[in-house]
């Protein structure tokens, strides 16, 4: 029997409390709406994933709780992101912080987060791809025309020996031109961010447009804007160039390797390119396509004897237009109606219901379509 000292002892000594399961308490010096996730090596690094957002229980404050079933690697090594790479913590000075390391499985982990990175900034330099131009007159047999052609290769390419994926992309004139008329999507400075957290490593082939006869280029077939020479200029992507770049640069040329990607008419030239070369292209990369141009579009590809896994990233503003938002849900819809085919075909639909029909929007979007397309295990 214990002595009324020994109660009174304990009384003053209570033991510690354990949680059971993992907490981690995050604190912020600076808060707004957007959530805030945790990306780490037991998730494949990804930035967006439901299952791993905090609680926000108070300003600059975050909690999160890990499943009882969670299974714990060695080394837990994660960052906070807001969302994506563009939006991950940095410290007070701006600069990429280490990874955070925890071999806890219970108790109360308490972290802090100085700053976060807005919109790309800051980009470091040394991490820009090596932008390479291919030709000033690249010939486009099917079109009897010549075109500019770019690659922009992983930084570090010429003193590796990694093959890379690819993808093939419309209108180079706005993708990482500071001049360009619209503004332009700046992925040489968002690979360079990628690449800092050593993700991203990837080529992009960037095939300048027509001109004054970009859209006659990019439409395919009879439309409601006439008579286009779209399968022209596919068959140049397909026939001509790719084979040049699988030839002279280190690339990993398989279907599931390849994409090919645009916005507006661009984008619906890539899709088209999926439909009449699904044995080419695994991947898609679409945003704001020029659906209303063909409204009943021909899904033919849907009846092959075997589909393959495709990968298909769409991406809408809801201030593009009236329908542009209906558009792209019913493509979506239609992707995914034949019974079966959803197990080969994922679609992550992204929605922006502020998003203008800009490069700004389609640069902020750039980064997560290259994520989710080549480097998330991710389904939706």
């Amino acid at each position: 029997m214990r002595s009324p000292e020994e109660n009174v002892a304990e009384d003053l000594n209570p033991k510690k409390i354990i949680e059971p399961q993992l907490n981690i308490i995050l604190t912020t010096d600076e808060d707004d709406e957007r959530p805030v996730y945790i990306s780490g090596n037991f998730n494949n690094w990804e930035t967006q994933d439901k299952q791993f957002e905090m609680e926000r229980v108070g300003q600059g404050l975050y909690h999160y709780k890990f499943d009882h079933n969670f299974t714990y690697p060695d080394e837990l090594l994660y960052k906070f992101t807001r969302g994506d790479w563009s939006e991950v913590e940095i410290d007070k000075f701006g600069n990429r912080t280490e990874n955070r390391s925890c071999k806890q499985h219970n108790g109360v982990r308490k972290e802090h987060v100085a700053k976060w990175r807005h919109n790309w900034l800051p980009f470091k330099s040394k991490f820009l791809p090596e932008v390479h131009l291919i030709s000033e007159e690249f010939e486009i047999p099917q079109l009897n025309k010549t075109r500019r052609v770019w690659a922009l290769l992983p930084h570090d390419y010429k003193n590796t020996s990694e093959t890379y994926p690819v993808l093939y992309l419309q209108d180079a004139q706005n993708l990482f031109n500071e001049k360009a008329k619209y503004g332009n999507w700046e992925i040489d400075k968002k690979l360079a961010v990628m690449a800092e957290y050593k993700i991203g490593k990837i080529i992009i082939i960037a095939v300048e447009h027509a001109e004054k006869e970009r859209i006659k280029e990019y439409n395919v077939g009879n439309t409601v804007l006439g008579s286009g020479e779209g399968k022209k200029y596919i068959r140049f992507v397909t026939e001509t160039l790719k084979p040049f770049v699988d030839a002279n640069f280190r690339t990993k040329p398989e279907r599931e390797h390849t994409g090919i990607g645009g916005s507006s008419m661009g984008g619906l030239v890539s899709i088209f390119s999926g439909i009449m070369y699904p044995e080419i292209f695994g991947k898609l990369m679409i945003f704001s396509p020029s659906l209303w141009v063909v409204p009943k579009i021909k899904l033919s590809f849907l009846d092959m004897d075997e589909p393959q896994d495709t990968r298909i990233y769409l991406y809408a503003g809801g201030d593009e237009s009236a329908t542009m938002i209906d558009h792209v849900k019913n493509f979506k819809k239609r992707l995914l109606k034949k019974e079966g085919f959803a197990d080969k075909m994922k679609v992550r639909l992204s929605l922006n219901m502020e998003g203008k029909h800009n490069e700004r929007y389609w640069s902020d979007e750039f980064p997560k379509a290259i994520e989710w397309l080549y480097f998330s295990t991710k389904e939706e």
